[in-house]
């Protein structure tokens, strides 16, 4: 028997802030919104060949709204076409995004490690930055959040 090989990318999600949004509603990071957005990256570039090949293995296995982390799972031979695809997503939605790749690994166990460490990192920025504002609702989301990706399997 052969084993199915992944690869686990640790992305940070750049929301573009001094853009306008349309509407009063910013954009909320999900898992649905992420992989659509990666899927069309996917498929304007490569094609629907390349679309069909890569979706294998794709799939988005977290997304945190509040720190903006999320963990993509691709297969190992098509890891490198998602991750071109991905750095060329320039919008969620009506918003202007970039992607920044964390950390690239071959097991959910190291992944989980690196997305807990850069989510925890993260948090504690948000309520430097936030101060006051953080209340006990998005405390709660965030703890929610780090249970989930202790919670991550393949």
């Amino acid at each position: 028997m052969v084993q199915f090989k992944n690869r686990y990318m640790v992305m940070e999600v750049f929301v573009d802030a001094n853009r306008d949004w349309v509407g009063n509603d910013p954009i909320i990071l999900s898992i649905f919104n992420v992989s659509n957005a990666i899927k069309d990256s996917i498929q304007l570039n490569f094609g629907e060949c390349g679309l069909a090949v890569s979706l294998g293995s794709f799939q988005v296995k977290y997304v945190n709204p509040t720190t903006k982390i999320c963990i993509i799972r691709t297969s190992r031979e098509d890891h490198q076409k998602v991750w071109s695809a991905i750095t060329m997503v320039r919008s969620i939605g009506k918003c202007a995004v970039t992607f920044n790749l964390l950390d690239l690994s071959g097991s959910i166990k190291a992944c989980k490690r690196a997305a807990l460490k850069c989510d925890e990192a993260k948090f504690e920025q948000y309520k430097l930055v936030t101060g006051d504002r953080v209340t006990v609702e998005i405390t709660n989301s965030v703890k929610s959040c780090f249970d989930k990706i202790k919670a991550l399997e393949n």
